[in-house]
């Protein structure tokens, strides 16, 4: 169980323009790969956006869902923090049609995202209603994540109608989650998950 890992549109190692991309268009992506390269069911492994779409893949293809283990879930994340700006901030970012959202991951120290990008992300958002999602999760999250708050993984935990749910937070863990005893867990709970899978069929 369990597809190779994969660059989003515009990501990484793909093609396409990151400033053409939208959080619909990476939803697209996570299925495609699930309806067209996959066998049976799958767990599913995301990280911060990865894991915002992640539990997306599991809403529109649960047969295809087996378990979902989240790392820094930011579930509706750029979207929340942009309604956290200051009004005037918010309309001059309309304006300019551009928001330069903050990160520590690369050179610039922003990621440029257009404003149409976040209007069409409220469409994807998750933590608004209950969220239709029954396999068993697992949720790893770092407690001194800088860019993700931990609390959006004790959200998603409430949200899901799942009662199998695990959340599992890293004291000294950063959003990256690369340290060597981070990435035994992860690989512990996925191995976990597929003894737990295992015996059930």
């Amino acid at each position: 169980m369990g597809a190779p890992g994969f660059d989003y549109t515009g990501c990484g190692n793909s093609d396409g323009k990151f400033a053409e991309c939208t959080v619909g268009k990476w939803r697209k992506d996570v299925l495609s790969i699930l309806d067209e390269l996959t066998d049976g069911p799958q767990i599913l492994v995301g990280s911060s956006m990865g894991g915002w779409l992640m539990l997306h893949a599991a809403i529109a293809r649960p047969n295809k869902i087996a378990a979902l283990v989240g790392v820094a879930v930011a579930a509706d994340h750029l979207v929340t923090t942009f309604k956290r700006l200051p009004i005037e901030t918010q309309k001059e970012i309309e304006e300019k049609g551009e928001w330069k959202f903050p990160t520590k991951h690369n050179e610039e120290g922003y990621y440029p995202l257009t404003y149409n990008f976040i209007r069409e992300a409220e469409n994807h958002c998750v933590l608004n209603s209950p969220i239709p999602i029954t396999c068993p999760i697992r949720l790893i999250h770092g407690m001194k994540d800088g860019d993700v708050p931990w609390q959006i993984s004790m959200q998603v935990a409430d949200r899901v109608l799942s009662k199998d749910v695990d959340v599992i937070l890293r004291k000294i863990g950063q959003h990256q989650m690369s340290e060597k005893e981070d990435t035994k867990l992860l690989v512990n709970t996925v191995d976990d998950l597929i003894d737990n899978l295992s015996t059930l069929t």
